[in-house]
């Protein structure tokens, strides 16, 4: 899918993306460097239930880390298949 930036720099998000990943007005979107392409990921409530627990005890920056690497590797997975 294509999109373009505004003068302001702002994008749109394709309907269909947006359904997929939960995305609604006011939907935080956390945006990062990913090396060669610029990353979104939002940040829903389906998310943040995900994670909530998974930081119990010793080690959580060690499962942040791994978190991390996990969604990294599934975006480097998606960006080679495009």
């Amino acid at each position: 899918m294509e999109t373009y930036a505004t003068t302001k720099g702002q994008i749109v998000i394709p309907a269909p993306l947006r359904k997929k990943f939960g995305i609604s007005e006011g939907t935080k979107i956390l945006v990062f460097d990913a090396g060669e392409y610029i990353a979104l990921r939002p940040i829903t409530q389906e998310r943040i239930s995900k994670l909530r627990g998974s930081l119990k005890g010793k080690g959580n920056l060690q499962t942040l880390l791994e978190e991390h690497r996990k969604d990294r590797e599934r975006e480097d997975d998606a960006h080679k298949g495009s």
